[in-house]
Order: structure tokens, then C-alpha cells, then sequence
């Protein structure tokens, strides 16, 4: 679709489909495939075209990775939780089913929660290992260090090489490589030209537009 579009029906032979998660429709060369787009709209009275999350907040509504806090209200500044964060990367590359069913964290044993198989898909991959050996505290606030760590371990990038120039961000924390990672990477530029803050909350807005470019820059794969 073009800019400000997006897919909104597709037919195959006259008969109406649903694309898979991942988005990735298998077909015929003899098929008729008929697509129809339709306008992207903004349905929140707290978002504006002129902020900097704008795009990326629409790109996470449509794509399925969050669906704002009411029907009219996004909020934007609202800080995450681990839990809402790990949910919004399993959306992100298509909800896939976690191999191992049981939950091995105290915190996280009702399979009706929203984020429970997010939790599972993210501690399978290697994407987190909850904050002990059994617990996960998924209400806990989600840091700007620990999201930007979430991606760069889906990403299984390499640590880039380079100068560091945030003075709170020393070599010896867990989230250094990843930092540097998400620089590199144009995730984010920090919340100074010398400071990132790693430990403060990270918000709706924040989280939405780190997975938004790394979607245009690195690249989501379905799982």
C-alpha cells in the first residue's frame, strides 16, 4: 500500500481470505488475487500528526501489536510493564505458539492472561529470563535499558563497535552492548546527546516507535 494506506480485504478466485500472522499469502499463479486498501486513520484524541511517535503508534494499532488503552486513547506517556512489553514483540512477529507450555515462573501461571504465551515465546528465545530463576513480575514498569535489551536479543545482532557517548551508560552493565546496538541502529538516539537514562520507565509511545524502527531498519521476521 501506499503512505497512509493500508490492506484492508483480499480475495482470492472471488472468495474472501484472512492473512495469516504472518502475513505471507500462498497462492497460485492461475489465481485471481484481488486486494482492496483503505485509508489509515487516526482514532485517538491524544495522538497528533506532529509528534514523534504519530507514525509509529498507527503502524502498532493496525499491525496488530496494541490496541491502545480505550476505543479513543492511546496514552502515550503511560509507562509499560514488562509484561505489555514482551506481549508487544510476540505481536510483533506474528504471536507464534511457545514450544514449552508451562510457565516457570510463580508470577505468571494463569494461561487466560493476555501475555502468557508472550512471556514462554520470550524466555524460550533467549529474549529474557524473567528478574529470578521463578519470577517474572510482569506488572513491574519496563526500563528504556531492559526494552532496548529485549530487542537486540531478538535480533541476535552482534554488538557494533564504536564510541559510547551517553556518561550513564557504563561498559560494564548488561544492557551496554544493546545501547550501542539501538544507536547504531537508529532505535534510538537517547534522551540526550550524553545521557539515555536506562533506568527510567519506558513509555507506550517510546516502546510502539523503538519497534517501528526496527521494523524499518533491521527488520521483524516472523516466527
Amino acid at each position: 500500500p501506499a503512505d497512509g494506506y493500508r490492506v484492508a480485504n483480499v480475495t482470492v478466485n472471488g472468495q474472501l481470505v484472512t492473512l495469516p500472522a504472518s502475513g505471507v499469502l500462498s497462492v497460485n499463479s492461475s489465481d485471481n488475487v484481488a486486494v482492496q486498501f483503505e485509508l489509515i486513520t487516526n482514532p485517538f484524541t491524544d495522538i497528533s500528526p506532529d509528534r514523534y511517535y504519530y507514525d509509529a503508534v498507527l503502524w502498532a494499532v493496525y499491525g496488530g501489536v496494541t490496541n491502545g488503552t480505550t476505543a479513543t486513547t492511546f496514552a502515550p506517556y503511560e509507562s509499560c510493564t514488562r509484561a505489555q512489553m514482551v506481549t508487544f514483540l510476540w505481536r510483533a512477529v506474528g504471536s507464534p505458539t511457545p514450544v514449552n507450555t508451562r510457565s516457570p515462573f510463580i508470577d505468571v501461571q494463569d494461561t487466560s492472561r493476555y501475555y502468557y504465551n508472550a512471556v514462554l515465546w520470550a524466555v524460550e528465545n533467549g529474549i529474557t529470563n524473567g528478574t529470578t530463576d521463578n519470577t517474572f513480575e510482569p506488572n513491574e514498569h519496563v526500563t528504556r535499558a531492559q526494552s532496548v535489551t529485549f530487542l537486540y536479543r531478538m535480533s541476535n545482532a552482534r554488538a557494533v563497535s564504536g564510541a559510547n557517548p551517553f556518561i550513564d551508560v557504563a561498559p560494564t552493565r548488561y544492557y551496554y552492548d544493546a545501547v550501542l546496538w539501538a544507536l547504531a541502529n537508529g532505535i534510538t538516539n537517547g534522551t540526550t546527546a550524553t545521557t539515555f537514562e536506562p533506568s527510567e520507565d519506558c513509555t507506550r509511545a517510546q516502546i510502539v516507535t523503538f519497534l517501528y524502527r526496527y521494523n524499518n531498519n533491521v527488520g521483524i521476521v516472523q516466527q
